[in-house]
């Protein structure tokens, strides 16, 4: 099957625990815990469309007990991603609109197949770097859309960097005496 790739360009908007805001272009707690569009093992860059979306994926419905929260934007520049907001493409690429919303954590804890991780298991044999995705997050409306990356670097044909022009990201974790305690 010959995959219908597009390309991304544009800003993307990630929310997450400030603890990593010294790598803010990593992947690694979704490689560790998985995610939605990844099983563990497999790193994976979630982000937003919308600084409203990340908003929403980061609270994951709890918008009114704010934690503290770092907001990154980044620049992309993307070759082999797949709009899955598209309902054509979504059938082109075998996958419905009940699939990708599944509820992957309830089937994960009953050891049941996750439409989404396999779909990405698909997607990724074919050379696909990444993909459009709705939101699924609490109180996400039908325009609510995320960038999910299986691969990205600063370099094209998958460019992600982080904008921090003014070099405000620490660069090491020295200033959390713990270490985070979630990603």
């Amino acid at each position: 099957m010959t995959l219908p790739f597009s390309r991304f360009d544009g800003l993307v908007y990630r929310a997450h625990h400030p603890a990593w805001a010294y790598d803010p272009e990593s992947g690694e707690g979704a490689r560790i815990h998985g995610g939605r569009f990844n099983r563990p093992g497999t790193p994976c860059f979630y982000s937003a469309l919308s600084l409203e979306t990340a908003w929403l994926e980061a609270q994951q419905g709890f918008a009114f007990k704010a934690q503290p929260l770092t907001i990154c934007t980044y620049r992309a520049e993307l070759a082999d991603i797949i709009d899955l907001t598209d309902s054509a493409v979504c059938e082109s690429v075998g996958v419905t609109a009940n699939q990708l919303g599944c509820a992957w954590e309830l089937l994960v804890g009953a050891r049941k197949a996750v439409p989404t991780w396999e779909l990405a298991d698909r997607l990724l044999a074919g050379g696909c770097a990444g993909v459009v995705v709705p939101s699924f997050a609490s109180r996400a409306t039908q325009g609510d859309r995320n960038l999910v990356l299986w691969s990205w670097s600063r370099a094209a044909p998958h460019r992600l960097e982080v904008i921090d022009d003014d070099g405000r990201l620490p660069r090491d974790q020295s200033s959390w005496q713990d270490g985070p305690k979630s990603r």
